[in-house]
């Protein structure tokens, strides 16, 4: 791992543009065939200005803002051996079509598991306006900052393998 006192523990991301088309293939891998998601005149008749994104649809943009501080925090380039442990979003009003977000995300806490780097990350998206949309909080398990090498379980020499 990097020295944390020299990474920075907040960083700005985005802008994130959200489209019609982003949301509606979105909503068709969860299978969710809701009509505000898709069709401006539902989305309207339901109060809100174009078709609004799913709830989840702000984690996988909160996932690529977690993973640029994550690089910044860690030094690390992937995402591989990274248990995302949980993840909480609350929205302050739906993401719409014709939304410019901006993320900002904030190394919340951290701590260790098992000797290895247990990290809380808070999201915050804002519109082109700053209001807020929506804050998401990460609990990410990282990989140990000095893995061992892997021992096969056949391996009866009791070497370690390279």
């Amino acid at each position: 791992m990097t020295d944390r006192a020299a990474a920075p523990t907040t960083l700005r991301c985005g802008p994130y543009p959200i489209e019609r088309a982003r949301i509606a293939a979105f909503a068709a891998a969860l299978g969710d065939p809701h009509p505000a998601y898709t069709d401006p005149a539902a989305a309207r008749a339901l109060g809100h200005p174009d078709v609004i994104a799913p709830p989840t649809y702000l984690a996988t943009l909160a996932g690529h803002a977690e993973d640029r501080l994550l690089a910044e925090q860690t030094g690390f380039t992937t995402t591989e051996g990274v248990v995302h442990r949980t993840q909480t979003l609350r929205h302050t009003r739906p993401a719409h079509a014709g939304d410019v977000l901006h993320a900002t995300v904030r190394l919340a806490a951290a701590t260790t598991l098992a000797g290895r780097p247990l990290l809380t990350l808070d999201c915050t998206f804002r519109d082109e306006h700053g209001a807020p949309v929506a804050t998401t909080t990460s609990s990410l398990l990282c990989p140990a900052a000095d893995p061992r090498p892997a021992r096969h379980p056949l391996d009866s020499t009791g070497s370690e393998h390279p």
